[in-house]
């Protein structure tokens, strides 16, 4: 009876080791996940109240600077990593609300963004952001027990980001960002979860990495003063570029400034511009143009005069409403 009773309690413990563990497991992403820095990113961009006018920014596409992704069938333009990261480091951007986002996906540096302003009929912008994945990598890790097995996914990225002034070719901030997404299956005596080769990894872990860095960018672009220049003046008439896309209102009074002298300094060879002076204000009254790509304003001076001197010299910052 005894023998029974052993043999019985053996074949229950035998059963139970291999029946399916109830726990489903679920993608884990580390150290922070994707969701909660959009969040933090979402209420950082909501906290500040005071209106502030977009900045134009465009993204040059990532370079991939690993391994990772190359092989001697793909030439430079065929670069599915860099071109995830210019998506989401673009929709990021807009999402802030705080820029108008263009993209130069041929650019050549920043000699072709002078170009653009001067010879064609793209948009010149205020910054340009270029950047580069300089880290990618994944690998499988696991675990082995006597009845149990634990297999862990895991995808790492860094990216390295600049932002460029487009007028002078100066890079003014670098940060760089990193990211990490696993993906975890366990199995009893052979039962349970497989862990198949995941490739959504990849995509979280740039998210991610993006995502470390967006703060900082955000707050440096934000960082830089708001101008945008004179058209056309007839009288006391004047027309500006830059409209409502870039959250500029009728009745909105901005300053008139005159810029100072560039001079070439001998030390560092650069040109520096001379501390500019405000001469005057004027007041929006209406808008022109069917896109943020032509649009402008009509404005009345307020206070002030413009000497009959190109417009050229003088150029519209955000004043006090």
């Amino acid at each position: 009876m005894i023998k029974k009773i052993i043999l019985a309690g053996i074949s229950a413990l035998t059963l139970s080791a291999c029946a399916v563990p109830d726990k489903v497991a679920k993608p884990v992403e580390a150290p922070v996940s994707q969701a909660q820095q959009e969040e933090a990113q979402k209420q950082a961009f909501a906290t500040p109240e005071v209106t502030r006018l977009k900045r134009k920014v465009a993204i040059a596409r990532f370079s991939n600077e690993t391994r990772y992704g190359k092989t001697f069938l793909r030439d430079g333009e065929n670069d599915p990593l860099g071109k995830q990261a210019t998506d989401m480091l673009s929709s990021r951007l807009v999402e802030s609300g705080k820029f108008l986002v263009f993209e130069r996906p041929d650019i050549e540096k920043i000699k072709k963004e002078q170009e653009y302003t001067q010879a064609s009929n793209l948009i010149g912008v205020d910054t340009l952001i270029v950047g580069s994945v300089t880290e990618f990598g994944r690998k499988t890790v696991g675990k082995s027990g006597f009845l149990s097995s634990t297999k862990k996914q895991v995808a790492r990225a860094k990216v390295e980001i600049r932002l460029v002034d487009s007028k002078t070719g100066h890079i003014f901030f670098s940060a760089n960002g990193a990211g990490e997404a696993s993906n975890e299956a366990n199995s009893v005596a052979g039962f349970g979860n497989r862990s198949e080769y995941d490739a959504t990894l990849n995509d979280k872990a740039i998210a991610a990495a993006v995502s470390s860095v967006m703060n900082e960018i955000v707050r440096k672009l934000d960082e830089r003063p708001w101008r945008t220049d004179i058209l056309k003046r007839e009288g006391s008439t004047v027309f500006i570029s830059g409209g409502q896309s870039q959250g500029l209102s009728i009745g909105d009074t901005l300053d008139i400034m005159k810029a100072g002298d560039t001079i070439r300094s001998a030390q560092s060879g650069f040109d520096i511009e001379l501390p500019a002076q405000k001469i005057g204000s004027l007041k929006i009254l209406s808008f022109f143009g069917t896109d943020e790509t032509n649009e402008g304003s009509v404005t009345q001076i307020t206070s002030g005069t413009m000497e009959n001197s190109s417009v050229s010299e003088y150029f519209i910052a955000e004043g006090a409403n």
